[in-house]
Order: structure tokens, then sequence, then C-alpha cells
């Protein structure tokens, strides 16, 4: 070999080393750490370009139809603390996990445009609200009876609603707060449709209180949903209350969050092209790996053609590792068997249960072939 091709050996050598060297994730030249807040510009791009086109479900979905979400905290705590980044879906009982796991940044991947804009207005009324009660007066349009001290439990707080009669004025006070929060104060390019969607949603809060149910707009039907009161006063199997209401120390954690601008909802579909896949790239970039994946139960929905397929794809692309762990709802008896509470006079809402699946696991069922079904998640996820 002569000298010369020696040395052209050697250059190429070099580069395909330096080639090599930038396509490694946590060397790229251009990573950086997650930010300890986002600028207003900056979530709204993420909001912005990272979303779908709006999808479709069966129901509004404003609050939760899951009676069981609190009682993985302990475990999940103990298993993913700290918390590099959260992802999940639907309402507001993804600020209970927030709150409790005080992840880095969270990313909240709903299918529904009228979903993002729902944790909107939560961003916009949490930002004005200091304290648990200050959120709640202004959520429901309703000013609490009597003194509520800061230590109050969640029962407490709630009960000092019960009853009371909306205020139109508050209504309209705060309507106007939030659109002049979300629009002026942070610049977010909403269009009339957006503003009007927000506007029926705050409205349900405003009609249904404390009242409000997963069912809201369609009546209570066969099933007793749980109303927002019973969400927040419930606890875990140890009897002890977590949700981001339970006290002002988890409160203040999810508000902080939220005015650092770290918890930013997506217009995506779990199965589509986009939305998962730039929050996988965007973590990558930030050295930052999924901790929690909250999926509540719309995996079930999922297995129809390939679409479970592509979803897994879309999780196995995002950075990962031995503590990532998935979070599902699983509605026994198609949620046809209800939990029963001493003095209630009734069923209190669907029994289901929770569910911790390490992802590296399903993951690995999922590429050996042993997934073709959402019964075979639940049975990965109990192993």
């Amino acid at each position: 070999m002569s000298r010369g091709t020696s040395i052209r050996l050697g250059i190429l050598a070099v580069a395909a080393a330096a080639l090599a060297l930038c396509l490694t994730p946590t060397s790229r030249p251009h990573a950086e750490a997650l930010p300890q807040r986002l600028d207003d510009r900056a979530f709204w791009t993420l909001v912005s370009d990272f979303s779908e086109p709006s999808g479709t479900f069966k129901s509004d979905n404003l609050v939760s139809n899951e009676l069981a979400f609190e009682q993985v905290i302990p475990a999940l705590q103990a298993q993913v603390s700290p918390a590099s980044a959260y992802v999940g879906v639907g309402p507001d009982q993804n600020f209970t996990y927030i709150a409790a796991l005080k992840p880095r940044i969270s990313f909240i991947v709903d299918i529904r445009r009228q979903n993002m804009l729902l944790h909107l207005m939560y961003k916009a009324i949490i930002e004005q609200s200091p304290t648990r009660l200050e959120f709640l007066a202004r959520l429901f349009s309703r000013q609490p009876r009597g003194d509520v001290p800061d230590t109050a439990a969640p029962d407490q707080l709630l009960a000092a609603f019960q009853n009371v009669e909306p205020s139109a004025i508050a209504y309209e006070r705060t309507r106007q707060d939030i659109h002049r929060t979300l629009q002026q104060e942070h610049g977010f390019t909403l269009q009339p449709a957006d503003l009007g969607a927000i506007d029926y949603v705050f409205g349900a809060f405003y009609s249904a209180g404390p009242e409000i149910r997963y069912s809201f707009g369609r009546g209570i039907g066969m099933q007793p949903f749980p109303n927002y009161r019973d969400l927040m006063t419930e606890h875990d199997l140890d009897g002890v209350q977590r949700s981001y209401l339970a006290s002002e120390e988890l409160y203040r954690t999810l508000r902080d969050m939220e005015v650092r601008n770290l918890i930013v909802p997506i217009v995506g579909d779990f199965a589509g092209p986009r939305a998962l896949r730039s929050v996988g790239r965007y973590l990558d970039v930030h050295h930052a790996t999924v901790s929690v994946f909250y999926t509540s139960n719309v995996e079930q929905y999922l297995f129809k053609g390939d679409l479970y397929q592509r979803f897994y794809d879309n999780v196995s692309a995002m950075p990962l590792d031995a503590r990532s762990t998935f979070v599902r709802a699983y509605f026994l008896n198609q949620g046809r068997v209800y939990r029963f509470e001493p003095g209630q006079g009734g069923p209190v809402g669907p029994r289901s249960e929770q569910l911790l699946n390490p992802i590296h696991v399903l993951l690995a069922a999922f590429t050996e072939g042993r997934i073709s079904s959402y019964f075979d998640v639940i049975d990965v996820s109990r192993q």
C-alpha cells in the first residue's frame, strides 16, 4: 500500500469516526440539558410543531372516569424518582402524577384538540391562582362557604363548594382572564374556534361545578361515573390522599411547572407519525428519558389493523432506560363492575385497576410477537 493511499484511508477513518460521534445522541454538538423553564415562544413552538391534526373520541372526557390512579403512586415514586420526563394522555389526572413525581418536563399527548385547549384553560387558571381554594373558586365560578384553612384536606376543601350556586359575574371575569392570559400575556396564537372550545369547556365546569363527570353533556346513562369531588378525594391503598389538591405543597409543585411552561399539551395520535416521534427527538437532544408514560386505556382502541404496532414502534424510538414505566388503566369486566362505598347508597364508579409495566418488558414481548391483543398487554402488565 502506498503512503498516499494509507493517508487517504486514515483520513476516511477519522471522518467516519467523527460522523459516528455526531450520530451518537449523547455526543451531539447541539445537545443540551432540559431547560429550567420554557419561554412562551418555545412553549408554543412545541405545542404547534409537535401536534397532529385533531381526531375524535366518543366522549369530551373533561374529567377522568378512573378511580384507582392514585394507588400506584408510592410504587412509582420508589421506581422512577427522580423522574426525567413524563408523557400522559387525557385531562387532569395527569396533574396528580406530575405533582407526585416532579418530572423535569411533561408532555400531554391526546388525539383531541379540545384536550389540548382544556389544558391551556387549566394553565391559565392555575397561573392566576396561588392557592387551591382560589383555583377551585375560579374553576367553578363559585365562592366557597366559610373559612377554609390552608391545611384543609381535599374533602373539606370541596365541601366548601357543595350546593353553592355559580356566579355569572365570576364566570365572565375568569373567562376574560383566561383569554387575556393565553393571548396577551403568553402571546399564544389561538383561533376563534379555539377560544370557543375553551369557552365550552369552562362553561361545563361553570354549569356542573364539583359534580362534573366524565359523562358530561350526554347524561349519566348506565354507568354512574365518579365526579370531580370523588376524584380529588380518592386515596391510595394505605388511605393516603394523593391528588394534586391533597395539599398546598402538591398544588404549588404543579403550579410551579405551569408557570415555567413545563407542562406541554400536544394534539397527537399515539399511532401517528409526528407527535410521539417529536417528543422523543426533543428528549433525546436534551439528554432526557421517558420515566413514565401514562396511557390510561388508550391501547385497547389501537388493536385495529396495525395501529398498536405503530404505537409501539413510536415508543421504541423514544429515549428510554431500565426504569421507564407504562401506567395503564384496565377496566374490569369492561367497567360494568362498580365500586361501592359504605353509606353512599349506590355505586361510585366503574371498577378499574391501575397497572405498572416496565416499558422494556412490553417492547420485548412485542418484538417477540407475543402482543396481538389488548389482553396480551394486560397479561404482560401483570407478570
